[in-house]
């Protein structure tokens, strides 16, 4: 079969050029041009007109009550995500589902634990296809072995439980050989990692290139839309913490997944940037253990440290991760500063919140902050991007600049303005009823306290 033909099209005008240059000749416009395959030209038959209308044949259209149910990733907090019903969520038979993250965060190990889960679980008895572009099929089976917690003398030996014969590999990056084989073997599930490395040979362009990934990503997609098989795709991120591809991905798949948190942590949060089948205001939580990542179904209770302790610097907070409440610790330290300028620096909050807060206490309330080192953090490695965060990061300071301790079971839920003053937040029930069931008795609000002033009042931070 003869090689299809490319060009260079401006993604900015339109404009299609033979080869790539620079620059666009119509819009002026620098690197925008992307490969892509040219469309053959379909020539018209006239056909004498007989008196009759022509016919249209209309493709089948499914009825509603025809259509595949959700099923279950066998992961209750990839599920959640995921999105659907209480009794009914996981996977949609033929979406295409990206997840990406930085490099190491553990995005493979997290779609075999789903290869595995699913292979236990599914007894309609067909295989898992996994094409594996970056890694060979025995480096993931020694992964399998470690979710599996086989032993020490066992690794050598192959995986012989009943399912390990519907695991099948493709090890070829030619997305016409991955299609080929999604025909074949019909699978339940399909693992394309990654999205970078698969190509075609009708455009000239390197693998992970814009051109590259988006002719593979959309064959891909019409099979498995044709076949409705769901498909967890795996994409890289650029320097600048961006999906590579670059939009275009987003735009082709269905669900978009982001796996974030500290490389050197135990804990990952899993969302849902875009999602055609669910919400996106749902978090997944994970502990990162020896033979993967577990669910953890109550979080609150890891980012809470000092609840039961009294330790000047350090207050409890509730943000909301989705629709989901959390509560999460908060710790400051305040030193004299050796500095002309002193230092603010924060990990897990914005510095510009702190040194707004910072002001907020030296203007309003009357510390001495103008010559001190302020250091903020968030338990956990967790980052909080919601004001809410405000009102206990500010008692936190204080009280380590006064060496004051805040009362056991005391909670923190409230934005501060500029003027001093605490605002509501949304969901303030949802926060309160999550502290109210973790025993937490003190609950400061802007229903009890109308300034940050009088809430260090109360705690005799000042005076």
């Amino acid at each position: 079969m003869a090689k299809q033909k490319s060009v260079f099209v401006c993604q900015s005008c339109g404009r299609a050029h033979p080869r790539w240059v620079g620059q666009c000749a119509e819009c002026h416009e620098w690197n925008t041009l992307v490969e892509e395959l040219q469309a053959p030209e379909v020539k018209s038959k006239r056909s004498n007109y007989d008196g009759e209308k022509n016919t249209v044949s209309l493709p089948r259209v499914e009825a509603l009550s025809a259509s595949k149910s959700r099923f279950s990733t066998t992961i209750d907090e990839l599920d959640r995500v995921l999105g659907g019903e209480n009794s009914a969520r996981g996977m949609v038979p033929g979406a295409m589902m990206l997840i990406g993250g930085e490099p190491g965060i553990g995005k493979s190990t997290l779609l075999t634990q789903v290869v595995v889960g699913v292979l236990q679980s599914d007894t309609s008895e067909k295989p898992v296809l996994y094409v594996s572009g970056e890694e060979s099929p025995s480096q993931i089976a020694l992964r399998i072995k470690r979710i599996l917690q086989v032993t020490e003398s066992e690794k050598n030996n192959p995986v012989t439980t009943p399912w390990a014969e519907r695991l099948r590999f493709v090890t070829s990056t030619d997305v016409d050989v991955v299609t080929a084989a999604i025909r074949q073997y019909l699978p339940c599930l399909v693992i394309v990692d990654s999205i970078q490395t698969i190509t075609t040979e009708d455009l000239s362009g390197a693998a992970g290139s814009v051109g590259q990934i988006r002719e593979t990503a959309e064959r891909l997609t019409r099979v498995i839309k044709e076949l409705h098989i769901p498909t967890f795709l795996v994409g890289h991120v650029t320097k600048e913490g961006e999906l590579a591809g670059p939009k275009v991905l987003e735009h082709i798949v269905d669900s978009v997944l982001e796996l974030s948190g500290e490389r050197r942590g135990d804990f990952r949060l899993l969302r849902a940037v875009k999602n055609r089948f669910g919400a996106t205001d749902e978090v997944g939580v994970f502990k990162v253990t020896e033979r993967g990542y577990d669910g953890v179904t109550n979080p609150s209770e890891l980012f809470i440290e000092h609840a039961e302790e009294q330790v000047p610097g350090s207050a409890t907070i509730c943000v909301m991760e989705g629709t989901r409440p959390l509560l999460i610790e908060v710790q400051a330290l305040v030193v004299q500063s050796q500095l002309a300028m002193p230092r603010r620096v924060g990990r897990g909050v914005e510095l510009s919140r702190l040194q707004m807060l910072a002001a907020v206490l030296q203007k309003h309330c009357r510390l001495n902050l103008g010559s001190t080192d302020i250091f903020a953090s968030v338990a956990g490695g967790f980052v909080v991007r919601e004001p809410v965060v405000d009102l206990g990061l500010a008692v936190a300071i204080a009280s380590s600049l006064k060496n004051k301790p805040m009362p056991k079971k005391t909670v923190f839920i409230g934005e501060v303005g500029l003027l001093g003053e605490i605002r509501n937040v949304s969901y303030l029930e949802r926060r309160v009823k999550e502290a109210q069931r973790l025993g937490f008795e003190h609950i400061i609000t802007r229903e009890k306290f109308s300034s940050v002033r009088e809430v260090l009042k109360k705690f005799n931070l000042i005076t």
